[in-house]
């Protein structure tokens, strides 16, 4: 599909805002209605689990943990919008002064591969709940569980033209950010990818929450039991084959830790299990394309060629008959590397963790803010005071303390400098889905006469 397609979905959206019921929706319908929609999601748990393991590659122990979460954002913001009240302003005279927020109207959510079905329910539960219509873009490499989606909405009763889907690639992208009857973008994609929708959306004055690269880095003090840190940056590092905004990549350890931690993090990573999404014995999928894979093992011989030592993995592993063809790849550790490297810098998006040593907590914080990102970051200590200390001086839209990629619906997902703007979830979002509208109404009994009485001494 292409830019015609846009063109037509934008169409079908904007008629259903300005002509359908939705956008005029009694609000207690409009929410009774999203929790409609996250009873149907859980209906069909166990066939969107499935699909998306078949389109992205990722275990379908992942999928079940993942996209078992879906319908709590749906929920979520039902009840914001359920429990939405509206201010009324404080001024001087016989005035009554009050706000309603409106729908924008058309909304385009475009969506990556990694994490197709969660990254769209973040945006689209806040613009239905809104009264906004909706043109959805997913990415061209995992159409299916966004399709499925579609299915499960107009059997709950959301309207024709509301949601609307377009499985288009780049053209398409580009023509939806660019078109002039789309309020707002929301867009999770590479950092290229969101400056280009950012220009676009500029030019028309339409809004634009992007969520983009990073490159994050996880603090580890030598207070802490190297092992049970080794195991916290497996998750982090492998989880979904790496393939994540906020993927732990640069792992920078206290000096006092560093061989225990290297050493914990090899054994880990060598005890995964590759293979088979849809077995529950795999522990990592393949990564999405055959391109990605090289790409990524191009950045690991880019790191040892210029420095660090490969600890583990960087490898195709040994797998069993009919998994040839996949786009596997080991678990790799890049330790002994540093900042000036190009896998200590560049966002890698595949299973690799490198692995950097430090001295000071000066020295950590530092390192960690040396980068054009700033999406999420990691701090394991056990100590309380440094725990928030480096938290607050940490330049980064998420900080985990002792954990890592812990999400709920009302917890703001978005970063800093490269990494984006905006906001995904929390009341952040659902509010910026609408816009203010301020309403004054003069209460006073006698009429107004300003070129009569000169008295007056003010303007209004």
């Amino acid at each position: 599909m292409g830019a015609e397609d846009v063109d037509a979905a934008v169409a079908a959206a904007k008629s259903a805002f300005e002509t359908g019921p939705w956008a005029d929706m009694v609000r207690s319908d409009r929410a009774r209605l999203l929790l409609r929609i996250a009873d149907a999601i859980e209906d069909q748990s166990e066939r969107l689990y499935t699909l998306e393991a078949q389109n992205n590659g990722r275990p379908i122990t992942e999928t079940r943990a993942q996209l078992s979460r879906v319908p709590e954002w749906f929920r979520y913001n039902a009840g914001l919008l359920a429990a939405q009240r509206h201010s009324v302003l404080p001024g001087d005279g016989p005035y009554l002064t009050y706000q309603q927020r409106v729908p924008l109207g058309v909304c385009g959510i475009i969506t990556p591969f990694n994490h197709p079905l969660l990254i769209l329910a973040r945006s689209l539960s806040a613009a239905l709940a809104n009264g906004n219509t909706v043109v959805v873009k997913p990415s061209e490499l995992t159409p299916l569980t966004t399709l499925a989606l579609a299915e499960i909405l107009a059997g709950a009763g959301v309207p024709a033209g509301v949601v609307n889907i377009v499985t288009g690639g780049r053209e398409a992208g580009i023509r939806l950010t660019e078109h002039p009857d789309v309020a707002k973008i929301t867009l999770t994609g590479g950092t290229e990818a969101g400056r280009s929708a950012a220009v676009a959306t500029a030019a028309r004055f339409a809004r634009v929450t992007a969520e983009l690269g990073g490159k994050t880095p996880v603090i580890v003090f030598g207070d802490i039991d190297p092992v049970d840190a080794a195991e916290g940056a497996a998750f982090a590092a492998f989880v979904a084959a790496g393939q994540s905004c906020v993927a732990g990549s640069r792992f920078l350890v206290h000096r006092s830790i560093y061989d225990a931690f290297v050493d914990a993090l090899v054994q880990r990573a060598q005890r995964i299990t590759v293979g088979d999404p849809g077995s529950p014995q795999t522990q990592m999928g393949p990564l999405i394309s055959a391109r990605q894979r090289d790409k990524v093992r191009r950045l690991i011989q880019t790191g040892v060629d210029e420095g660090a030592r490969l600890a583990a993995g960087g490898d195709i592993p040994e797998l069993p008959d009919g998994l040839h063809d996949g786009f596997f790849l080991s678990p790799t550790v890049l330790a002994d590397a540093t900042m000036a490297m190009t896998v200590a810098r560049d966002e890698i998006f595949g299973p690799v963790a490198v692995v950097i040593p430090f001295d000071t907590e000066h020295e950590a914080v530092a390192m960690a803010n040396d980068n054009a990102f700033g999406l999420g970051a990691g701090v394991w200590t056990r100590d309380v005071a440094r725990a928030h200390r480096v938290a607050a001086r940490i330049t980064a839209g998420m900080v985990w303390v002792n954990d890592h990629h812990r999400l709920e619906p009302s917890l703001p997902w978005g970063g800093v400098k490269e990494s984006g703007s905006g906001k995904d979830a929390g009341t952040e979002s659902f509010d910026d889905f609408s816009w203010i509208k301020t309403v004054v109404v003069r209460t006073a009994s006698e009429p107004v006469d300003w070129y009569g009485n000169f008295g007056q001494r003010r303007l209004n």
